[in-house]
C-alpha cells in the first residue's frame, strides 16, 4: 500500500517539477528581454491581463511550496519504507553457507645459499703515459 502511494506521490512530483519550470519560463524578466519574452511572456499577459506578474509569481510561490512538500514527504515515506524493523533494509540480506576456513600454513622464509668463494676477477688499469 505504500509503494503504491509513493508512487503517485513520485509521479506528483514530476508534474509539479514541469510545472513549476513551465511558471517561471512563462514569466517576463526584468530586462523585459530574454526567455520569458521568447517563451510566451506576452501571451501568458494577453491571458492573465495587465497583472500578469502577480499571478504568475503566485503561481510560482504555491508550486515552490507544493515541491519542497512533496520532496520532503517522498523523503520520509522511502526512509520509512527501508527501516530494518519493517523488513527492508539499504543491503539485502546474505545468506547461504560460510566458506570453509583454510588452515594456515607457517610462513618459513628461505634460506640463501652461502655465496660462492671465487675470486674476483679485476681488470688492471691502464698505464697511464
Amino acid at each position: 500500500m505504500l509503494s503504491i502511494l509513493l508512487g503517485v506521490l513520485t509521479f506528483a512530483l514530476i508534474v509539479v517539477s514541469i510545472f513549476l519550470i513551465l511558471v517561471v519560463l512563462a514569466q517576463k524578466s526584468k530586462s523585459d528581454g530574454g526567455v520569458g519574452a521568447a517563451m510566451g511572456g506576452g501571451m501568458a499577459e494577453a491571458t492573465f491581463g495587465a497583472d500578469t506578474s502577480n499571478v504568475l509569481s503566485k503561481m510560482t510561490i504555491w508550486a515552490a511550496i507544493l515541491f519542497f512538500v512533496l520532496s520532503l514527504s517522498l523523503y520520509m515515506g522511502r526512509l520509512y519504507e527501508a527501516r530494518p524493523d519493517r523488513g527492508g533494509g539499504s543491503l539485502p540480506a546474505i545468506t547461504g553457507t560460510a566458506a570453509p576456513v583454510l588452515p594456515l600454513e607457517p610462513v618459513t622464509t628461505p634460506v640463501a645459499a652461502p655465496a660462492a668463494a671465487t675470486p674476483a676477477t679485476t681488470v688492471p688499469a691502464p698505464a697511464a703515459k
